[in-house]
């Protein structure tokens, strides 16, 4: 799985019949850091909730297929989650540090 930033729309009107209803979504890819990396990919979206601007969770190849209703269908890219929290440690082995970003305003500024 991948971060990813949802920064746009795809409308399709003719498309593989197992992928009706499903809505595709222009994402860039992110680093650890929540910097873009590489080139857009479109991926199908698996929470039917994810919209323009939000910090999403890409799954690639073969198993993006799964976080979707059809399980064989022929994407490259799913959305499998929308992430509300992110929580970063200092060094990869130690607990998490008292860092968080939070996502899309929904749950306001943290204290």
């Amino acid at each position: 799985m991948k971060f990813g930033r949802v920064i746009g729309t795809l409308v399709a009107t003719q498309h593989y019949a197992g992928l009706t209803g499903i809505k595709f979504l222009i994402v860039q890819l992110l680093d650890r850091q929540l910097k873009p990396q590489g080139d857009p990919v479109i991926a199908a979206d698996g929470t039917a909730q994810a919209g323009p601007g939000e910090l999403v969770c890409v799954l690639g190849g073969r198993e993006a297929a799964l976080a979707l209703p059809e399980k064989f269908v022929p994407v490259d890219h799913a959305i499998a989650a929308i992430i509300d929290i992110v929580d970063v440690a200092d060094e990869p082995n130690l607990p998490p540090a008292n860092v968080r970003w939070w996502e899309g305003g929904r749950r306001g500024d943290p204290a």
